[in-house]
């Protein structure tokens, strides 16, 4: 039986990343063969050289929103929401709140801007359920992009704050870099509260280099919520239930993804987010084929599982003890892992969303000379 201790490694917190590197794709580049052998060390630039010939990459363009609002209640008392997803055609939206505690139903909260709700419910874990009375989804979306914060991970924005305290700022004026820097460069449909962080390393150019060098990029979407962050809380990881999360799989991606998988060629998930959305559209009755559309998905992958559709992951360091440990251990092997982890820690990796990346596959033109040493451009 698998432990929540399984998942647990030394992660000293010099390692973890809270601010992102100079340049996006100037981040280090760790390279494993599910198959086995010793890691290899480069740069994310040198990635087009690394992947096996004609890989199609599918990529997760979800665009975070500024889905944190601070306000006040009736009392004057302080209180913080994160929007999670509107609900009910648009006026009420799904959040978590702090300082909610006593409000009953029917409580107004002002976040400025002319922007308030009432509250509807409150439920367990801080969720709530908010209405913006006579705001439709787009005027709700349109205001928060002038009073909202771009909501970040807890051990960043822990970071945040503890920065903009001793500067004597808000905590969302510490760094707004953030609005740009915590978004990938294709980010195109809203409606994410976290990035799909293994796509921040990517630039314009080098997605232009993917290209030239003969691999195909297509699509989905993949609305990541917070329960991406969610702790495990039980010492038996297979009783933790993921959060749902809606995903949208487009027609020219499953033919392509469909296309590939026929042909043998490599299919490269950047990203957990698109494992995950991929992994769920394969039809149930089908031999792995991915169907295009729209659905909802609360997959939650533990090694044992078995992967229908990739064959190579694009991933960056996780936390101890995570889901998303958990899911790559899954892909590449616990010990496997682990043992790259602690690789990882030695050489000074950057750890988490702001961190530095992995590429795990099946070996191909990914070999460990197959690009320039780690720093230099391919």
């Amino acid at each position: 039986m698998l432990t929540l201790a399984e998942f647990d490694y030394r992660l000293p917190p010099e390692c973890v990343a809270t601010r992102p590197a100079q340049e996006r794709d100037a981040a280090r580049l760790m390279t494993l063969r599910r198959e086995g052998g010793p890691p290899s060390h480069r740069s994310f630039r040198n990635l087009p050289a690394l992947l096996s010939p004609r890989s199609v990459l599918v990529l997760n363009d979800t665009r975070v929103f500024p889905a944190r609002l601070r306000g006040t209640k009736p009392s004057g008392g302080v209180v913080e929401v994160l929007l999670t997803r509107a609900v009910d055609g648009g006026e009420v939206w799904e959040a978590l709140g702090r300082g909610l505690a006593r409000l009953a139903p029917g409580a107004s909260l002002a976040f400025g801007g002319g922007l308030c709700a009432e509250v509807v419910e409150r439920r367990e874990r801080g969720e709530v359920r908010l209405r913006f009375a006579g705001r439709s989804e787009a005027e709700v979306r349109r205001l928060l992009e002038s009073v909202g914060e771009v909501p970040l991970p807890p051990y960043i924005e822990a970071a945040r704050r503890r920065t903009a305290a001793a500067g004597g700022l808000a905590a969302g004026q510490a760094f707004p870099e953030d609005r740009q820097r915590y978004q990938t460069v294709y980010a195109r449909v809203p409606g994410a509260v976290a990035a799909p962080t293994a796509g921040l390393h990517f630039t314009a150019e080098l997605l232009a280099r993917l290209t030239a060098a003969g691999h195909q990029i297509v699509y989905l979407t993949l609305d990541v919520g917070p329960g991406t962050f969610r702790p495990v809380e039980s010492a038996d990881p297979t009783r933790h239930e993921m959060d749902p999360e809606r995903y949208r799989v487009p027609e020219a991606t499953a033919s392509a993804v469909n296309r590939a998988r026929a042909e043998g060629r490599p299919i490269v998930a950047v990203g957990t987010t698109v494992v995950r959305a991929l992994e769920s559209a394969v039809a149930p009755d089908d031999d792995g084929g991915v169907r295009a559309g729209a659905g909802e998905t609360r997959l939650y992958i533990l090694p044992g599982a078995a992967f229908r559709v990739i064959t190579d992951l694009v991933t960056n360091f996780h936390m101890p003890r995570s889901t998303l440990l958990m899911l790559v251990a899954a892909f590449a092997g616990r010990g496997r892992i682990l043992d790259a982890y602690a690789e990882a820690v030695a050489r000074g990796y950057r750890f988490g969303s702001y961190g530095d990346a992995m590429l795990i596959g099946g070996g191909g033109g990914g070999d460990g000379g197959a690009a320039p040493p780690e720093g230099t451009a391919a």
